[in-house]
């Protein structure tokens, strides 16, 4: 069995992690990364691709006869058409809670940076602030401690509740924006409007779908207080970034923490670029190196369970 990784740069950028396990599974070929025009020379022997952001389209697929398997090294796998896919008796796996407590992790990065302008401070302290200071500490920014405050949780999945477990943990209420009828003790489920209208932090943790696309718009952004702060680390689509830039110019609330955007890389036209309340880091939350490592491991087992005829996390 021969595999192709087509874009392996994504999932080891640092080269800390060991592709050596697909000896075992047969021939392979690794590609830091694959343009679209590459993609078909690249795939045309596999019988296996690993894949991150690489676009297996009926269009492609069609023209990979040998391809038995699709590994999407990530959990979302939209890259795939799996209706297609799945005509032509392919089977196509992704990589389920590899990054939920990184995920979870970041939110607080995020709002702990906004309530407490960590970054802020220790640019100001290299600049010589505060050792001008007349006084034994220098501040020239509010302040907020969390305990007690409202944290709406758009989705309780894993990383959603692991997120409400650790705002529990803060002394935050947890409201929560979900399908669930059972929840555990502290967090109270909402519909939209009062998570939206009563939350200090809101976490945007739920699927993209039609129904979720520009969850956060002109409309909820409205009922926001002038005070709260909005994360996402979920998808970008979420949220109606040109809605979101408006809101934030005028102050209608006051912050956002953002780790993943409509198109990544930006464009440079972005609205969300360079507002001064609007914290992005390029989509990394999942990313740690412990995460990373649970990634690989999980599409060894993966690749491993398929060909011994017994495929795990199947999506189709």
């Amino acid at each position: 069995m021969k595999t192709i990784v087509l874009d392996a740069y994504c999932l080891n950028p640092n080269n800390d992690l060991s592709w050596d396990w697909l000896k075992e599974i047969g021939d392979y070929e690794i590609y830091d990364r694959t343009k679209p025009e590459e993609l078909i020379a690249r795939a045309a022997d596999a019988d296996a691709l690993l894949i991150n952001k690489a676009i297996l389209d009926a269009h492609n697929i069609s023209q990979l006869p040998k391809l038995k398997y699709i590994g999407v090294l990530a959990t979302g796998y939209n890259v795939v058409d799996t209706q297609y896919a799945r005509e032509k008796g392919i089977v196509v796996t992704n990589i389920p809670a590899y990054s939920t407590m990184s995920v979870a992790q970041m939110v607080f990065a995020h709002i702990l940076n906004i309530t407490q302008q960590v970054a802020h401070y220790a640019a100001e302290n290299k600049e010589g602030k505060w050792t001008a200071c007349e006084d034994f500490c220098y501040s020239d920014t509010p302040l907020t401690e969390l305990c007690d405050k409202n944290i709406g949780i758009v989705g309780l999945g894993n990383t959603g509740m692991a997120t409400a477990r650790i705002a529990l943990a803060m002394g935050m209420k947890v409201l929560a924006l979900t399908s669930k009828h059972t929840l555990p003790e502290g967090i109270s489920a909402v519909d939209k409007d009062t998570l939206f209208a009563q939350s200090d932090i809101v976490s945007l943790h739920c699927p993209l779908t039609e129904q979720t696309h520009h969850i956060v718009n002109q409309h909820v952004l409205k009922l926001m207080k002038p005070t709260s702060i909005l994360i996402n680390t979920g998808r970008g689509p979420l949220i109606d970034e040109q809605a979101l830039a408006t809101a934030l110019q005028n102050k209608q609330i006051r912050a956002a923490g953002l780790d993943v955007l409509t198109t990544e890389p930006p464009q440079p036209n972005n609205p969300l670029i360079g507002l001064s309340n609007c914290y992005i880091t390029p989509h990394i939350a999942w990313a740690t190196a412990e995460a990373r490592q649970r990634l690989m491991q999980i599409a060894a087992n993966n690749l491993r369970a398929f060909k011994q005829g017994n495929p795990t996390n199947k999506v189709i």
